[in-house]
């Protein structure tokens, strides 16, 4: 890997695409449609790889508002959490890139009992500076492998 002088606005770049990553898992753990939504350029291209990398692609979404389905399905669960990891961001001057590493956990109830849905999914990602702020301009969610389980207590 590379390294290259981190400059000040280099850093305050890197730092504002990290936390519009969190962001992104933190709205959706909260069922915050609206925000989460506004992450995202009004063009954006969404694309999900139910089947993870090297598969065809499961869903295409163009445009901001037809995100709102992919949004509203998490209603389905009790509760989410999303775990980011690893990121690797690379930047232009006013583009940029990132992959993300992401085990999002998805807790329901079925026949009675309590279970966890672990998704362990890639995010890669483009972003575009729009008056001076980053926002997702495509966003690739590949689903890399899944876990179900049922939950003790």
């Amino acid at each position: 890997m590379e390294h290259h002088l981190l400059t000040p606005q280099h850093a305050t770049d890197r730092l504002a695409i990290r936390e519009l990553i969190d962001s992104y898992a933190r709205c959706a753990d909260r069922r915050e449609a609206d925000e989460q939504r506004a992450l995202f350029t009004e063009d954006t291209q969404f694309t999900v790889y139910m089947n993870g990398a090297g598969n065809p692609a499961t869903e295409e979404l163009r445009g901001r508002e037809a995100l709102i389905p992919v949004f509203d399905a998490l209603n389905q669960y009790d509760v989410t959490m999303h775990f980011n990891g690893q990121c690797t961001i690379r930047l232009a001057e006013h583009a940029a890139a990132a992959e993300t590493y992401c085990i999002a956990h998805h807790v329901f109830s079925k026949d009675g009992e309590r279970q966890v849905f672990a998704a362990y999914l890639r995010y890669e990602d483009e972003f575009a500076k729009e008056q001076g702020s980053w926002r997702f301009a495509s966003r690739k969610l590949y689903v890399e492998f899944t876990d179900s389980r049922q939950l003790a207590g």
